[in-house]
């Protein structure tokens, strides 16, 4: 089946998604290299490219940082809004619906990640767009889906494939020239889905510095 991953589909996502039901059960914890982003970096600006309900968004802000979430879905948006309105953040946190295939931030930031998001555009070709938002000295951070047969026999869990790269594809994007690559690799983690079943996730997670 191919995706279209446009605002109908997203909108129809979440709408559907627990996380943005009125009575949601406890936030989604961050990811882990989230997690350790907002742990190792002095905080500055940053943006999160289809940053959804905004649980790395937040997180970010909670240590610091001024942070723009960027999404395609306003149902997403609402819920990121809810979310910040709950808590006292030391940092800042501003949300914005648009579509990452044409939108322009007009600024570059100290920090661009994106978290599992796909556009409607090649996956590769969206990480392409998003590195030219780093500022000189700047950091990127890509986490994405890795293909895993395997997850989708055993849980279900599997994204459509033209959502899914490797480290490899997402490496060689970066010029060594321009680029220092700190973390390339394919990792896993395990959560609890809202269903109550355990689940493994593969991840690509591709960590870069850009050159002053």
């Amino acid at each position: 089946m191919t995706h279209s991953f446009d605002k109908d589909y997203w909108e129809q996502h979440w709408h559907e998604a627990p996380e943005t039901a009125p009575a949601a059960p406890a936030e989604t914890p961050p990811n882990p290299y989230v997690q350790r982003i907002a742990r190792d970096l002095s905080p500055g600006t940053a943006l999160d490219a289809g940053c959804g309900t905004g649980t790395e968004a937040l997180e970010l802000a909670a240590h610091g940082w001024d942070v723009t979430g960027a999404d395609l879905s306003s149902t997403a948006l609402e819920t990121a809004a809810r979310q910040a309105a709950k808590r006292e953040l030391p940092g800042s946190v501003i949300w914005i619906e648009a579509d990452l295939v044409s939108w322009e931030p007009g600024r570059r930031f100290d920090l661009v990640m994106t978290n599992y998001a796909h556009p409607a555009m090649p996956q590769l070709a969206f990480y392409q767009r998003i590195m030219d938002w780093v500022a000189p000295g700047g950091t990127l951070l890509i986490v994405g889906h890795a293909h895993d047969p395997a997850a989708m026999t055993t849980h279900g869990h599997h994204p459509p494939n033209e959502a899914t790269v490797t480290a490899e594809d997402v490496a060689a994007l970066l010029d060594p020239a321009e680029w220092t690559i700190t973390i390339a690799d394919r990792q896993s983690r395990t959560l609890t889905a809202p269903d109550g079943q355990t689940v493994t996730l593969p991840d690509v997670v591709v960590q870069a510095s850009r050159r002053n």
